[in-house]
């Protein structure tokens, strides 16, 4: 966005946090509860209640490619990307933990077990010297200008990466992250003019369903690494990216690409091509996925702590046990616990879906009704058949807390 002048300086300016998050609640007839979050906020919420609840009701929770395959095709037509499989990540996520609960077992132990005792992290924030002396064995940083700050933004990025490589010295990988803000000539130019600073590696330089651009890179510099993936979808999303070759590292969002069943697919697609996944964020859930893959040789935290400096949970508040690496570490015996391992805090600020619902009417309205009328009984319907759907028993009904982390 760094051409438009007034949403240049502030992600928020332009509503990256604009949708929030939700959380699904999935309760079995004895009572066990599965839990997950991600994104979505309330729109997220609305289509678990009015569309992907009818799938869920009544189901085995064992049957959980059933499930996807009913979510996934039952919306194609609006879905394929973006919210709709962000919203059935989170469903899936649910299920996972549900079933990890069910049968005493940590998620991990159910897709392949442990293929190493200790996790590794880099870490991904403003200050790579406060990452590695957190314990971390990389940073990545985020580019600050772009295309369209022309050569003087050129020059500065070259200048800031440089200060960065002197920070932390020659041996310490530094990561650069792009978030599809470059265009092939502009990476070309800059990924040249800094091939002494040693990039590990250059992450999401274009925009996502560029797949020749990512070629023409490959081909112009290969001895450098390429990495995308977090706003990528699906295993028919990453088909095209790892058929080519032309990515070094790809890094599917567990709670965005359709959740652990469909990442596993993505997984086994990359392996046939060896190449290594290492996931966007994604905390716990992403902690389970990487330990049990062999193609999976480490994990990205995210540090958002308010100066980037200390290691704090991914997920907030939202959790009282939420695991986190200590010295850029993680033993796999933290993460022996059923299902994700993780119990909601009873102080998180949540708020019921079902106030934020508003289905439907039962048949269409004239133009006349809607005018009349559709106010009042827009507010009547949404309160009235918002809480009736979403306190469904062995629903999946989405909550929010109160600074817009949507359950």
């Amino acid at each position: 966005m760094s051409r438009f002048e007034k949403y240049k300086h502030s992600r928020t300016s332009w509503g990256i946090n604009v949708l929030g998050s939700f959380c699904v609640e999935i309760t079995a007839s004895d009572g066990t509860t599965g839990f997950a979050t991600g994104s979505g906020g309330p729109p997220a919420c609305w289509i678990v209640s009015q569309h992907l609840e009818r799938f869920l009701l009544g189901a085995d929770p064992r049957n959980l490619s059933l499930l996807w395959d009913q979510m996934f095709r039952a919306t194609t037509f609006y879905g394929r990307k973006g919210l709709p499989i962000a919203t059935i990540s989170v469903v899936d996520l649910a299920l996972w933990d549900l079933l990890g609960k069910l049968r005493n077992e940590p998620v991990y132990k159910m897709i392949g077990g442990e293929t190493r005792t200790v996790l590794d992290f880099y870490c991904t924030g403003p200050e790579p010297v406060a990452a590695r002396e957190m314990g971390f064995f990389g940073a990545k940083v985020p580019l600050p200008y772009g295309p369209d700050d022309g050569m003087e933004g050129l020059k500065k990025n070259v200048e800031f990466l440089r200060k960065h490589r002197k920070s932390v010295g020659p041996d310490f990988p530094l990561m650069v992250d792009c978030y599809m803000a470059l265009n092939v000539p502009y990476t070309i130019q800059l990924a040249t003019a800094t091939l002494d600073l040693d990039i590990h590696w250059w992450e999401e330089v274009l925009h996502p369903d560029d797949f020749d651009g990512f070629q023409k890179l490959k081909q112009a510099l290969p001895q450098l690494k390429f990495t995308t993936g977090e706003h990528e979808y699906t295993r028919y999303g990453f088909r095209k990216l790892i058929e080519g070759r032309n990515l070094d590292i790809i890094q599917p969002d567990v709670m965005w690409v359709g959740g652990l069943t469909e990442l596993l697919k993505v997984t086994a697609q990359a392996a046939a091509y060896d190449i290594p996944v290492v996931p966007h964020a994604s905390g716990p859930y992403s902690y389970h996925y990487v330990i049990s893959q062999s193609n999976c040789p480490f994990q990205e935290y995210l540090a958002n702590s308010p100066d980037g400096k200390s290691v704090m949970p991914v997920f907030g508040d939202l959790f009282v046990d939420e695991p986190i690496p200590v010295n850029g570490k993680m033993h796999v015996s933290v993460l022996d616990k059923p299902g994700f391992g993780m119990a909601v805090n009873p102080k998180a600020r949540l708020i019921d879906a079902a106030g934020i619902l508003n289905p439907s009417p039962g048949r269409l309205l004239t133009v006349r009704e809607a005018e009349v009328s559709g106010k009042a009984n827009g507010k009547a319907n949404g309160k009235a058949n918002g809480k009736a759907n979403g306190k469904a028993n062995g629903k999946a009904n989405g909550k929010a807390n109160g600074n817009g982390v949507t359950k």
